[in-house]
């Protein structure tokens, strides 16, 4: 039979049932989701079960010569104004997100290279894969990056993403999101990570985010409303912060 809601539904409250009982006797909190986290089939499947393999010499310098190089004159004015890439006006709620990339004390990471990607405001993403039957966008393809400024800032304007659906199990549906990369100061260094909205319906039914079992870990990866952050006639505003190390780290996909 097929896999519905409701199994994977059972599944999450197990885990997350184990997990808080497990933290009330005395267990760490867990920062991160576990990489065989079963109601997220797919990850089941292809997460990694063997140790890592060092690089040749043991030098991650070499990986560097075959892997792409990014720099300041790379970034143009508007790689971080999505709405302004196309000749036309993207369809959807136009919003301005902005935060800060920080240390685990708290300190600014400057001069960082951020990049993002999501779907359209129908939910579909610009990809040859995509096999959701939404409209595309001709006005919006869904990529952006920027440079952390002198306070570790980061802007991008940019369309509200819907939300979509996805094979894991029948009428399994995402949340709306936005997929963010963050670079150190080498590509081996990548982050990345989820941004969501607040008070989505499709929280408790995403398998992918309740794989962060710990509720405040959760929670650090919603953005908060911002009206300071909207533009008078123009857009909504959202900020979210990205913590790289430490108690308060922001989630990210390949773990810590």
């Amino acid at each position: 039979m097929a896999l519905t809601q409701s199994d994977i539904d059972i599944e999450i409250k197990d885990v997350q049932d184990a997990y808080d009982k497990a933290v009330a006797g005395g267990a760490p909190v867990q920062h991160r989701p576990s990489r065989d986290y079963a109601p997220y089939r797919s990850s089941v499947l292809r997460h990694p079960k063997q140790p890592l393999v060092a690089v040749s010499g043991g030098d991650p310098e070499t990986v560097e010569l075959s892997g792409p190089v990014f720099g300041v004159t790379d970034i143009t004015e508007i790689d971080n104004d999505l709405t302004l890439q196309h000749r036309g006006e993207p369809i959807g709620e136009r919003m301005t997100v902005s935060g800060r990339l920080l240390d685990r004390d708290g300190r600014p990471v400057r001069g960082q290279l951020v990049e993002i990607w999501q779907a359209n405001a129908a939910g579909r993403y610009a990809h040859l894969r995509e096999q959701h039957p939404a409209p595309l966008d001709p006005n919006f393809t869904g990529v952006g990056r920027t440079l952390t400024d002198d306070q570790g800032r980061y802007t991008f304007t940019t369309i509200k993403p819907g939300p979509y659906p996805w094979g894991n199990h029948t009428n399994a549906w995402r949340p709306a999101h936005i997929h963010f990369s963050v670079f150190g100061r080498a590509f081996t260094q990548r982050l990345v990570t989820q941004m969501y909205f607040p008070s989505d319906p499709l929280f408790p039914y995403d398998p992918i985010l309740r794989s962060v079992t710990d509720e405040a870990a959760r929670n650090r990866l919603i953005a908060a409303y911002n009206h300071d952050l909207s533009q008078p006639e123009f857009s909504m505003g959202y900020e979210w912060d990205i913590v790289l190390d430490g108690p308060s780290a922001t989630w990210i996909e390949e773990g810590r």
